[in-house]
């Protein structure tokens, strides 16, 4: 690296000394001269990949709307990305304060933020070699000399030996190889902020899908309760015709083993749910035993109706982690110059002043006076050829961030693709599955009527019950995975941190 270092010490009376003058005059044209030197930096500039020259996600075209459930149908937005705050759009107060309570107190968002900060101050550090370094020494020793080191007989002395200096230094980057050393860490100060921005957003998705998870297998649980309880009823019913004799024990023991398998479902659902509560507890900065949980119902959560689609375009400027690796490329870019940088000579230029006296009171004395000029040109000449294997490997790196990046953006059009295919099927699903709870509901009501008319006897109206409660737990089921996949779909679009003022202040309006 090709490096000027001025140094000059302040004395008392220096512009007294013609040869200080003279020496400051040669150092300031040498200095001006490197300094017009000094404009280029080697290796290549960094320029922002371009997008995929792609107009949609999936092949033939993205939906514009998803088939209609209850009435209604989820609409894309072309173009749009997502709004700040997107889990308002469920219109769920206890959602709202989950995700609330998680950004003010999850760790791992507190670690991302701080590992940000770190960053930045890894930024200002280095780009300190910009400025001038000023210092001073003061030093007083007391010493002992002995003249037979220079082959005399004269008997050895103690004194002592004050000196007072400063200095000034300032590095003057000819190549650039510490430009691009400061780019480096830009770049890793724009990383270190898509992947705050990306905890953010995953922490955020997170709390509202095991929100939505929660109150899905509470739901269940009910419905399953409310199941069990029928079935037992209706056992009970047979026991009773069998004992009448207009029932076989065999058609009792089919009943007790359908019970026992549907009795066998809670457990794993009690277990799911407890396991959902203590990871809401988690993304919230808790113990399970501190969270109180939220009593969300699905029902009482609305399913947004039009749904952001952003352009292929713009959905590289949008996701973190496409953020991400695209500065890990710009890092591995500035690797290139530092590695580059290294293969040209250094230059360094120094100017020091102090005073130094055996007594105090002659320390500010002309006679105390000691001041230099010099100059170095330190080039490489032969190092076995290490420079330039870093050179090569720091390309390699820079082909291997690329080849990274690239990944990344497949990943992420694939995500967005994958996503908006499953909103066309859970909305289809959720359909058929809302139509058989409609139709089982009318048997159910109808076979009601004939009972109360006595034209059908109760235990067909339990098992149109159970039938009723069977499409419902399958369509509590189409409903959360229809609401997840809808919260995946605005995590996977960027999860509207560019929209969202709070998440832009903790990670990027307060950079620099």
């Amino acid at each position: 690296m090709f490096t000027l270092v001025k140094k000059i010490v302040p004395q008392k009376n220096s512009a007294s000394y013609p040869g200080y003058r003279r020496g400051s005059a040669l150092l300031v044209s040498f200095g001006i001269s490197l300094f017009f030197l000094s404009g280029c930096a080697v290796g290549p500039d960094f320029v922002h990949p371009e997008a995929p020259k792609v107009t949609q996600y999936n092949h033939g075209g993205d939906p514009k709307e998803t088939a209609a459930s209850e009435g209604l149908s989820q609409r894309f937005e072309d173009g749009a990305a997502p709004v700040a705050n997107w889990w308002h759009l469920f219109n769920s107060k206890q959602l709202d304060a989950a995700v609330s309570n998680g950004l003010a107190d999850n760790p791992g968002l507190q670690a991302a933020e701080a590992s940000l900060r770190q960053s930045q101050e890894n930024l200002r550090a280095g780009s300190g070699i910009f400025y001038p370094q000023l210092s001073a020494t003061f030093a007083a020793n007391r010493e002992k000399n002995s003249p037979a080191a220079i082959g005399s007989s004269a008997p050895a002395s103690i004194f002592n030996l004050t000196t007072l200096s400063s200095s000034v230094s300032y590095a003057l980057d000819i190549f650039g190889g510490q430009r691009r050393g400061v780019e480096g860490l830009a770049a890793q100060v724009d990383q270190q902020r898509a992947l705050t921005l990306g905890t953010y957003m995953m922490l955020t998705g997170n709390i509202v899908n095991t929100s939505i998870a929660i109150a899905a297998y509470h739901a269940q649980i009910d419905e399953t309760v409310q199941l069990i309880a029928l079935e037992k009823d209706q056992i009970s019913i047979a026991e009773k015709q069998f004992q009448a004799g207009v029932n076989t024990y065999a058609a009792i023991l089919t009943l007790r083993l359908q019970l026992k398998a549907l009795e066998a479902t809670l457990p794993p659902l009690r277990q799911k749910l407890n396991q959902a509560e203590h990871l809401l507890a988690t993304l919230e900065g808790k113990t399970p035993s501190e969270l109180q949980p939220p009593a969300v119902l699905l029902a009482d959560i609305s399913l947004p109706r039009q749904l952001p689609l952003s352009l292929p375009s713009e959905l590289v400027r949008q996701r973190p982690d496409i953020l991400a690796a695209e500065a890990q490329l710009h890092a591995a870019s500035a690797g290139i110059g530092v590695a580059t940088a290294a293969l040209f000579p250094s230059v360094t230029l120094n100017a020091s002043y102090g005073q130094t006296s055996q007594t105090t009171s002659n320390l500010f004395n002309s006679a105390s006076n000691v001041w230099g000029l010099g100059g170095n040109v330190t080039a490489p000449i032969f190092k076995g050829g290490t420079l330039r294997a870093q050179r090569r490997a720091a390309i390699d790196a820079y082909q291997q961030s690329f080849a990274s990046y690239r990944q990344t953006v497949l990943a992420a059009f694939a995500q967005v693709a994958d996503i908006v295919r499953a909103l066309e099927h859970d909305a289809e699903l959720t359909q058929t599955q809302a139509q058989a709870v409609q139709d089982a509901r009318l048997a159910m009501d109808l076979l009601k009527a004939n009972y109360q008319a006595g034209t059908a006897n109760y235990l067909q109206v339990m098992i149109t019950d159970i039938q009723y409660h069977q499409a419902k737990i399958g369509y509590l089921q189409a409903r959360a995975q229809q609401l997840q996949d809808t919260t995946a779909l605005f995590v996977a679009l960027g999860g509207g941190w560019s929209n969202d003022l709070t998440a832009k202040e903790k990670v990027y309006l307060h950079k620099e």
